[in-house]
């Protein structure tokens, strides 16, 4: 019988060898148990880091030398015959377990599930076993189990369960991400960037130190004009009217004077 099971977990992992590295494992309805019993422990207990096991449809009947799977979060027993016997999961040192599925066995009495309220429980589902047409049934469990939040997918009030808590808290932070905020910081206005990179105050308000540097650069080019020198490099000289006057005297009132060709030629230079 164990060989069938050992051939029926080596299909489930898939050509995965390393034992140590497997988180979940499902075996449902791949092995029929005929006496109602589990494998040896040893078969599962290879398995040390295993978070989730599931072998619903079995025909398991009896928990007895349940594996000691201390990682083990969530277990999934559904669509069985287990009628009692709960305390073996308690005595397998289930000390993870959070979620428990039950559902469709045959458990029918409240005193049957008094071995869970020492397991820390969050979720467990009993739906379709007998158990849950007793009176009271939801308000027993839950003062039963201390820790239980969810049962049969419903909390206390009746709200359902929503499929993760860790979705939950995905969707909160995206929330959070998709909310950028108002671009204040600290209360104050940031400061608008033209294209040059230059920071303004506002629109159309030029900040006071760069409008004072633009009146320095002003006064500057203004200062190298006075001085005769512009900003290609050249020298543009004021011609003496006397030698306007000796140029006009050999020319004629026609010709032009000697002053005014080399203010002429230095302005094409310039030019």
């Amino acid at each position: 019988m164990d060989e069938i099971w050992e051939r029926a977990v080596e299909t489930a992992l898939e050509g995965q060898t390393d034992k140590l590295a497997a988180r979940t494992l499902t075996l449902d309805g791949a092995v029929k148990c005929i006496q109602g019993r589990l494998p040896t422990p040893s078969l599962f207990e290879k398995f040390e880091n295993l978070q989730h096991l599931s072998i619903a449809n079995i025909g398991v009947s009896t928990l007895e030398q349940f594996p000691r799977l201390r990682n083990l979060v969530k277990l999934i027993l559904s669509d069985n015959r287990i009628s009692g016997g709960l305390e073996f999961l308690v005595e397998a040192g289930l000390d993870s377990l959070r979620d428990l599925d039950l559902s469709n066995n045959r458990i029918q009495y409240i005193e049957d599930l008094a071995p869970l309220a020492r397991l820390r429980l969050v979720s467990l589902d009993l739906y379709e076993c007998p158990v849950t047409r007793l009176k009271d049934y939801r308000s027993r469990v839950f003062g039963l189990i201390s820790s239980l939040k969810y049962l049969d997918k419903m909390d206390a009030e009746e709200n359902e369960r929503p499929e993760s808590d860790d979705e939950e808290e995905d969707e909160e932070e995206e929330d959070e991400e998709d909310d950028p905020g108002s671009g204040e910081v600290d209360g104050e206005e940031r400061p608008f960037m033209t294209n040059n990179g230059h920071s303004e105050v506002g629109e159309g308000i030029v900040d006071e130190e760069e409008e004072s540097e633009a009146d320095e650069e002003t006064e500057t080019e203004t200062g190298r004009e006075i001085n005769g020198v512009s900003q290609n490099g050249f020298r543009v000289e004021v011609v003496d009217r006397d030698e306007e006057g000796e140029g006009g005297g050999g020319g004629g009132g026609g010709g032009m004077s000697l002053g005014k060709k080399r203010l002429t030629r230095r302005m094409k230079m310039m030019t």
